[in-house]
């Protein structure tokens, strides 16, 4: 039998991760564990993983946060390790919310995508 649990990896004063949050427990979905990536760090082998459940690391990697900008990071050509890395040291560079059941998990949140990836797990 597959693994129906669910993890969330959010901040729990955001916005989008409170409204992904609420959509899965309107769908009669229960989160059993929640990971708040700002107060328990994720390491890099975490990220790492994650990237790989989404798809990769650009999957992963949010380029709208501050330091993207601050950073100019616009105009490098990042590498996937490089995504990792800035992941691995600073959370704001996780696109968030990343739900996760057993194998597969989706970063972000649109309630289309939300119910696509519910139909798979």
């Amino acid at each position: 039998m597959p693994d129906t649990t669910f993890t969330i990896y959010w901040l729990p004063h955001c916005s989008t991760c409170q409204r992904a949050t609420k959509y899965v427990k309107e769908k009669g979905i229960a989160i059993k564990e929640f990971r708040d990536i700002k107060s328990e760090p994720l390491t890099r082998k975490e990220v790492e993983r994650l990237a790989e459940l989404v798809g990769s690391a650009n999957e992963l990697f949010s380029r709208r946060a501050r330091k993207y900008r601050s950073m100019n990071l616009s105009e490098q050509k990042l590498s996937s390790g490089d995504m990792i890395q800035l992941m691995a040291d600073e959370y704001t560079f996780i696109k968030r919310p990343v739900l996760v059941c057993g194998e597969a998990a989706i970063a972000g949140f649109s309630s289309s995508s939300y119910d696509s990836f519910l139909k798979i797990v």
